[in-house]
């Protein structure tokens, strides 16, 4: 996955994907998520980033049907999806802790969601190996995840999740595990996966640096609010803000949207 100089960038539609409309919730009486609006386009590197307990990763869980809304709207395309069960989202998520089966091959992890789905076997065993050799792992087919390194269980957790051909994938820190050097080579081959596919990723995140390496637009949240959302500047002539200082030291600027 180092040579993403090499990939095929397919042209991608930004028009809305997910729109989120009025959202609110809240656990055990306080407010986490308050009146939040946001819309989400087709074919983008979207990055949530803010401080822990900003909101961040329940507006992910949200998405994904992991929580219930307590008022608002979400939609994927024309559909509303407020109330529609997790597994019928058409959305896929990547957690933290790459949540592999350590009982299972590679193979059968990445076959996992094909088996339940009942897929036919001829079928499940092409695009299984399909998903691996697009992060350069079919040659780990057979391996137990302890027998991976991080960065290899990283890849797993991606192919597992894009093997199903989501509209959208969710990224819950998912970085975070990685030591310095294999964070900063895994960022730059996901976003270079992400090109390959075409599909829109929401990546959640409280490092400024990171944000800036992979991202699209950058929304940055706080205290259960969006506080900026933007693109990174790319011209001194642009509109300038700057990232809240509760994230960094280091201020960068945005162009707003």
């Amino acid at each position: 996955m180092g040579q993403s100089q090499k990939l095929n960038i397919q042209p991608r539609s930004r028009s809305p994907l997910v729109h989120l409309a009025g959202i609110r919730k809240s656990f055990d009486g306080k407010t986490v998520i308050d009146n939040l609006n946001l819309t989400i386009n087709n074919g983008e590197f979207l990055t949530l980033l803010g401080p822990s307990g900003c909101g961040k990763t329940t507006v992910l869980r949200l998405i994904a049907g992991l929580e219930n809304v307590d008022s608002g709207r979400i939609h994927l395309e024309d559909h509303d999806i407020t109330h529609v069960p997790a597994e019928n989202r058409h959305v896929n998520t990547v957690f933290q802790s790459y949540a592999l089966f350590p009982h299972m091959t590679v193979f059968e992890n990445v076959a996992f969601g094909l088996r339940m789905q009942k897929t036919p076997a001829a079928e499940i065993t092409s695009r299984v190996m399909d998903a691996l050799k697009m992060v350069q792992l079919e040659a780990f087919a057979q391996r137990k995840p302890h027998q991976l390194s991080g960065g290899q269980q990283q890849r797993v957790a991606i192919a597992r999740a894009v093997v199903n051909k989501p509209r959208l994938l969710l990224l819950d820190e998912s970085l975070s595990a990685l030591d310095y050097k294999l964070r900063k080579q895994m960022q730059n081959e996901l976003k270079a996966l992400q090109r390959k596919l075409g599909i829109t990723f929401v990546f959640v995140t409280h490092d400024q640096e990171e944000a800036l390496t992979m991202s699209d637009r950058i929304v940055v949240m706080r205290d259960g609010k969006i506080e900026q959302d933007g693109t990174r500047e790319r011209s001194t002539k642009s509109r300038r803000t700057c990232l809240s200082p509760a994230l960094s030291a280091r201020s960068i600027s945005l162009t707003p949207r």
